[in-house]
């Protein structure tokens, strides 16, 4: 028994030491926080931290690269590694992606200036503002979504800000050289958090909720190993250790309602 532990601690210990190298698993992910982020050299955060239980549970070595994003998504689609997170579901990905099950839900909505003291409910709400979003992105074809439907209900539609990192929006935001910043709401705020424009920048309110999860490239990984690793997930879940993991960071669990119908279906 004493040394059935070791070794699960061995294999924690492994998942979380940032590097790749002799690991069975590898997943990449980028600096997203409160999701992901490293802190002394090892990759943390929610997401990490329950990967980690889930391999120590099927007896798997697994580790965590953080990387641009970019960089992070074309490794796994060419099978350089397993697994990456936290994503959105699309059905751009899901012709590739095998996801696993939900490990937790967010939302996606509008940040405004604090001098602006508008509650966002609906569309009309933004009409014509010139909104900033990182892209390209999950997060940023909702906002072209959005525009989109803006047009199509003859509203004026919002001006898209795309931009390759994700502080930008805010800092322009925060110098009201931008109307709004749609982001993921709590990255949004640990984004105000980073910069120090907290006192500047207000969550106005939300477009739409969905669950984030873990993806791997379906054409690179056993089969059999990511049903191992998505049944040990479910056991984890049942037993209360998913959500002791997201109680520590103060997010929600994952909504089931939110899972596409023809999920993981190809």
């Amino acid at each position: 028994m004493k040394r059935a532990r070791t070794l699960a601690f061995a294999m924690v210990l492994t998942a979380v030491s940032g590097t790749a190298k002799g690991a069975d698993l590898t997943f990449n992910t980028q600096d997203f926080a409160p999701f992901s982020y490293r802190v002394n050299g090892l990759v943390s955060g929610p997401a990490t931290e329950i990967i980690s239980k889930v391999c120590a549970r099927i007896a798997t070595k697994c580790s965590f690269v953080l990387m641009p994003w970019k960089r992070a998504q074309h490794e796994v689609k060419l099978g350089k590694a397993n697994g990456m997170f936290v994503i959105g579901w699309n059905k751009g990905r899901a012709k590739w992606v095998h996801f696993s099950p939900p490990i937790l839900k967010t939302e996606y909505g509008f940040f405004l200036h604090k001098s602006n003291g508008l509650a966002f409910e609906d569309l009309k709400d933004v009409e014509g503002m010139t909104v900033s979003v990182y892209g390209p992105s999950n997060t940023s074809k909702s906002l072209q979504a959005l525009q989109a439907k803006m047009k199509s209900m003859s509203l004026k539609p919002i001006k898209i800000d795309m931009r390759p990192d994700d502080e930008a929006g805010f800092k322009k935001l925060a110098l009201r050289r931008v109307d709004a910043v749609f982001s993921n709401r709590d990255v949004g705020f640990a984004l105000a958090a980073k910069l120090g424009v907290n006192a500047k920048v207000r969550y106005a309110g939300k477009t739409k909720e969905l669950n984030y999860y873990i993806g791997f490239a379906a054409a690179h990984n056993d089969p059999k190993l990511l049903s191992r690793f998505n049944s040990a997930f479910e056991e984890l879940d049942k037993a209360g250790a998913i959500r002791e993991v997201l109680n520590k960071y103060n997010m929600l669990s994952a909504d089931p309602k939110l899972i596409p119908p023809n999920f993981n279906k190809r």
